[in-house]
């Protein structure tokens, strides 16, 4: 079972109808997720969560879905009721989703302060095998004899370059092979390397 993974979307409504196009065309997923910040920055926050919303891709609140205005009220609620986490269990696989770390959609996960016995203790803390966040804006994968964390980094595209990564990723559950693709290359273009 493949799964295509999003977050830090921040309204921008083309770079997301992209990205699903490119999921059900070429990498053919079997689900959608998304880490959150569904809004927030771009100019069409209203527009991604209906997308969002029609497609029924389960999403975990990100921090800019928190400090929004100026949306529709139906969307308002929308982005209101959503879980700080998503956990779930796709194909025989538990996986719990956040936008920054469990339990805390301010904090990121970032590379520099993991160990392997860090992640395996939260993976069974949390008694999963997959650990889905975003809000780093960075792609990250990092596999433990316990499970994984995965990052797909930023689909959104910020002035600074250091702030995004305009990616996403595939995770495929059979064995936990996560790659990341540049959101703004060819469909045939090979995964990029996570640093």
């Amino acid at each position: 079972m493949q799964i295509g993974i999003i977050s830090d979307v921040h309204a921008d409504y083309g770079a997301l109808e992209d990205v699903l196009d490119r999921f059900d065309r070429h990498h053919h997923v079997d689900q959608v997720l998304c880490a959150g910040d569904l809004v927030g920055r771009g100019p069409h926050p209203d527009r991604v969560i209906d997308l969002i919303r029609a497609q029924g891709i389960p999403v975990a609140r990100g921090n800019h879905d928190e400090w929004v205005n100026g949306l529709r009220r139906d969307n308002l609620r929308y982005l209101e009721n959503l879980p700080l986490d998503w956990q779930g269990e796709l194909a025989g696989r538990t996986i719990y989703m956040c936008h920054g770390k469990p339990g805390n959609n301010m904090w990121g996960m970032y590379k520099d302060h993991l160990s392997a016995t860090y992640l395996n203790m939260v993976l069974d803390s949390l008694k999963v095998d997959v650990l889905i966040t975003g809000h780093t804006h960075l792609p990250l994968h990092i596999r433990t004899q316990h499970g994984c964390l995965v990052n797909p980094g930023s689909l959104y595209t910020f002035k600074c370059a250091r702030a995004s990564s305009r990616t996403y990723g595939v995770l495929s559950l059979r064995d936990l092979s996560f790659r990341v693709f540049d959101a703004n290359g060819n469909c045939g273009d090979p995964p990029i390397e996570i640093v």
